[in-house]
């Protein structure tokens, strides 16, 4: 609940509190984007394709319902993501933990998501997924990689993003 619990308290921040709120999930392919979505709304595991155009679902947790969009982590579909985040009240970037290869790739696209001026009080919550894999760094190498420092005493004022380990296939680290 800690993660619903930050992304809460910082909506109700923005004034979003009993309210509808827009949140999009970015990553790129593979990263579980489409399990978590499923996870949220009907608490199911099951093995999808990947996600060949957005996919929305409306989510109720607490007083906020959520109208979502997963938009793909393709890179066909990673050059739509500019259309859908324009008007967005929050963001959930998941990255495979245990896909050292592609962090670099992850961190471009995120650092493109970082740097769109319409997004700069957009609270952004990473999802280091598959915590459950062989291979997956903990989060101190992924923050790493991502370029994503710890928010601290001195950079409170910065965007308001955090990172979570998790995996979505075990349902850990999200609840």
């Amino acid at each position: 609940m800690w993660i619903v619990n930050w992304f809460k308290s910082t909506l109700e921040q923005l004034g979003l509190v009993n309210k509808k709120a827009k949140i999009v999930f970015l990553g790129l392919d593979d990263a579980g984007k489409t399990t978590l979505l499923l996870r949220l709304k009907d608490n199911v595991m099951k093995q999808m394709d990947p996600t060949q155009q957005p996919y929305s679902e409306e989510l109720t947790m607490g007083k906020i319902t959520f109208k979502t969009w997963d938009l793909g982590g393709h890179e066909a579909a990673r050059k739509t993501w500019r259309n859908y985040v324009s008007d967005v009240d929050g963001i959930i970037y998941l990255v495979d933990s245990s896909n050292v290869k592609r962090f670099e790739e992850s961190r471009i696209e995120l650092q493109g998501i970082l740097e769109m001026p319409e997004l700069e009080k957009v609270p952004i919550v990473i999802l280091g997924n598959k915590i459950d894999k062989g291979g997956a760094v903990p989060e101190n190498e992924l923050r790493e990689a991502l370029g994503v420092e710890p928010r601290n005493e001195w950079n409170k004022g910065a965007r308001p993003i955090e990172v979570f380990m998790c995996s979505v296939a075990k349902s850990k680290g999200y609840a």
